[in-house]
């Protein structure tokens, strides 16, 4: 099995669903938002535990399998999205930045821990910048 094999496999079926269930309930650190994509084939939401790249008006995140990533691929289809940063939901508009160093990006967004488990679980780092609507 390859490396991307697992981890998206170890992703999908147990680290996303616990995520995921702990950011809905608040139970889980700060550091981890929801971005809710649209599927590209089903048009329904799909919800990805992501690390919370907030500034501002700016969401930023770091896709460890580039545009391997479903929600990727769902953003390359239809690039409305919505990110659940704490309670609140907010809109926007994201953009694949393939030339952008996305370990450079990791550092400036500081999610030290979130930014070592990509690095260690990634095979093709790639930021995705989201504009939020105001």
């Amino acid at each position: 099995m390859t490396k991307r094999r697992f981890t998206t496999a170890l992703g999908r079926y147990l680290v996303n669903p616990v995520v995921k269930a702990a950011v809905t309930v608040e139970l889980a650190p700060p550091s981890y938002a929801i971005l809710e994509t649209t599927g590209r084939r089903s048009g329904e939401p799909r919800r990805t535990p992501v690390g919370n790249g907030l500034d501002g008006d700016t969401f930023w995140l770091v896709a460890e399998h580039g545009r391997r990533a479903h929600y990727v691929r769902n953003i390359e289809a239809d690039r409305r999205v919505r990110v659940k940063v704490r309670r609140r939901w907010r809109s926007g508009t994201a953009h694949v930045l393939a030339d952008d160093d996305a370990r450079e990006r990791q550092r400036k967004i500081g999610l030290r821990f979130n930014a070592a488990v990509v690095r260690l679980m990634g095979t093709e780092l790639l930021t995705v910048r989201v504009d939020l609507d105001h």
